[in-house]
Order: structure tokens, then C-alpha cells, then sequence
């Protein structure tokens, strides 16, 4: 059995997630308290009371995600986890790749957890409210998706921004040219055509302020090697040396999130058993669309990772 540990994104999050985890182990509340004081503010609070318009802000959300995965890998080890020993690859989707950072030891908590409020507040400031838009097309592989984005851009940004699994391509950009995209897919055989509920066009050009932010804040920060490789969103490939990891996550931040590729690149390099590590299972539905042969198992509640820890070390 052959292991990649993953971490979601954006969209994963909900009230009370991390709280089952923080009840039941100390490892859990100390990484949810190093959060709150990494931010200067109780972020925990908002995780599991909500309301859940708060906790849905990108600022917050980002930072929110990555401490729960982190509070579940902390869990893991201190009931006998070694990471080194039992993965091949770490990969998170979007801000996903810091938690993979920094359960792989490449980034301290509190520092994914400053970085990721700099970039989630970066990310919302980088476009007016109303100025831009995301959409998933459903039923059209990722060329013919790109190719709708192509179109509909008519001088504007519309670009990929997510190639999550076959059938399923977010577009982003300019709302005016993410409409003409919804509606020339339709015309292009998609299945579903639907704008989603975000506050930003994430992952396209629009984002380059947020990217020249992240360059400066990635570059006050120490990275070290990651004791497995990360596969990285905009390669779709394995990456290790801090320098160009740190040149990923910027580009990143514009660039198009491969993740059908990555999981594909996983398979291709014998993973057979996907773990996604934190709130939600919204990874492992894709691996199921992606690498058929390969197992999805999702991790965030305690009994997951009783079930987790029996079958890697009994």
C-alpha cells in the first residue's frame, strides 16, 4: 500500500468542524490553540460556533481548514504515525498545499497559519466585490472547458481556474466573461453550467496583486525541505527544494489548480490509497473520479482516525 496524504481547500469548511478532535485529544487543542495565537484572535471560536457566514470568509476559511488538518495529522502521530515512514507524497488542493507544507515539516503552524490569513485577505481585496466571478462546468473535459474560457473571454480575464476531475472544470474571472462562459458551455454540450458562490475570481489573472503579496510574505518566512515530496497544484508534479516550492505558491495563486492531474501523477507513481486529512470528503469523491483502481479514506473525526492508525500500524 503505497500512500499520499491530502488536504482540502476552500469550500470544505463548516461549523463544529475540528471540535469532535479537540474534545477527544489534547494534540488537537494545542494546534487549535497555537491558530488563535499565531492570528492574535480566537479563531476555534468561529470554527465551531460560527456563525457560518463568518468562518465562510476567505480570511478566515483558509487558516480555519489548514488547522483542522493539522490538528488531525498531530493526532496521528502521537498515536504512532510517522509520516516519512508511511507516505509516499503529500498534495493539498489551493491553500490545501500549506497544510500539506506544514504537516510534512516544511512550515511551522503558526506560520501557514499567518500566511494564509495574509493570502485569503490578499485574495478577497485583489478584486472589487462584484467585479468578478467563479463557475463550474459540468460534462466538458478540461481542453473543451479551457476552450469556452478562451471564448468568452472577448478582451476580459476568463480563465481555468480548477481542473478538479473529469466533468468537473471551474472557470474564473471577470463576471461578465465568467456569464458568456455559463452560457457558451451550455452550447457546448456541458452538462451543468452554474455560477458559484464565492466572494472572488480565485486561480486566474485578476489575482496578480494577491500574488505580489504572497511573494513578499513567502519570502520573510523559513522553508524547509519537506520530509516528503509535495506535489504541487500548478505542476501537477513532485517538488521538494524550499526555493522553487516557494516559487510554486506564488505562481499558485494566478495559476490553474491541476489537481485531476496531480492525482493522476500520484496513481501513475503507485499510490494506490489516497488520505484526505481534515474537514470534509471532498477529495476523496474526486479520487474516486480520478484514480479508480486507487482507495479514498478521509480522516477528520476520531473515529477515523482510530480506523486509520488500525490499519497502518494495528
Amino acid at each position: 500500500m503505497t500512500i499520499a496524504f491530502t488536504f482540502p481547500g476552500q469550500g470544505s469548511q463548516a461549523v463544529g468542524m475540528g471540535k469532535e478532535l479537540a474534545d477527544a485529544f489534547a494534540e488537537a487543542r494545542n494546534v487549535f490553540q497555537e491558530v488563535d495565537e499565531a492570528l492574535g484572535e480566537p479563531l476555534s471560536r468561529v470554527m465551531w460556533d460560527g456563525p457560518a457566514e463568518t468562518l465562510t470568509l476567505t480570511a478566515n476559511a483558509q487558516p480555519a481548514l489548514m488547522a483542522v488538518s493539522l490538528a488531525a495529522m498531530r493526532v496521528l502521530e502521537a498515536r504512532g504515525l510517522d509520516l516519512t515512514a508511511s507516505a509516499s507524497f503529500v498534495a493539498g488542493h489551493s491553500l490545501g498545499e500549506y497544510s500539506a507544507l506544514a504537516a510534512a515539516g516544511s512550515l511551522s503552524v503558526g506560520d501557514a497559519a499567518r500566511l494564509l490569513r495574509i493570502r485569503g485577505k490578499a485574495m478577497q481585496e485583489a478584486v472589487p466585490v462584484g467585479e468578478g466571478a467563479m463557475a463550474a462546468l459540468l460534462g466538458l473535459d478540461f481542453e473543451a472547458a479551457r476552450a469556452v474560457a478562451e471564448e468568452a473571454a472577448q478582451g476580459e480575464v476568463c480563465q481555468a481556474a480548477n481542473d478538479n476531475a473529469p466533468g468537473q472544470v471551474v472557470v474564473s474571472g471577470h463576471k461578465a466573461a465568467v456569464e458568456r462562459a455559463v452560457e457558451i458551455a451550455k452550447g457546448k454540450g456541458a452538462k451543468r453550467a452554474i455560477l458559484l458562490p464565492v466572494s472572488a475570481p480565485f486561480h486566474c489573472a485578476l489575482m496578480a496583486p494577491a500574488a505580489d503579496v504572497m511573494a513578499d510574505a513567502l519570502s520573510r518566512v523559513t522553508l524547509k525541505a519537506p520530509a516528503v515530496p509535495l506535489v504541487a497544484n500548478v505542476l501537477a508534479a513532485a517538488i521538494s527544494d524550499p526555493d522553487e516550492i516557494r516559487r510554486r505558491l506564488v505562481e499558485q495563486v494566478t495559476g490553474t489548480v491541476r489537481w485531476r492531474e496531480s492525482v493522476e501523477w500520484l496513481a501513475g507513481a503507485g499510490v494506490t490509497t489516497f488520505v484526505e486529512v481534515g474537514s470534509g470528503k471532498v477529495l476523496t469523491g474526486m479520487v474516486k473520479r480520478i484514480a479508480r483502481e486507487a482507495e479514498g479514506v478521509a480522516v477528520n473525526t476520531p473515529d477515523d482516525v482510530d480506523a486509520l492508525i488500525g490499519r497502518l500500524i494495528g
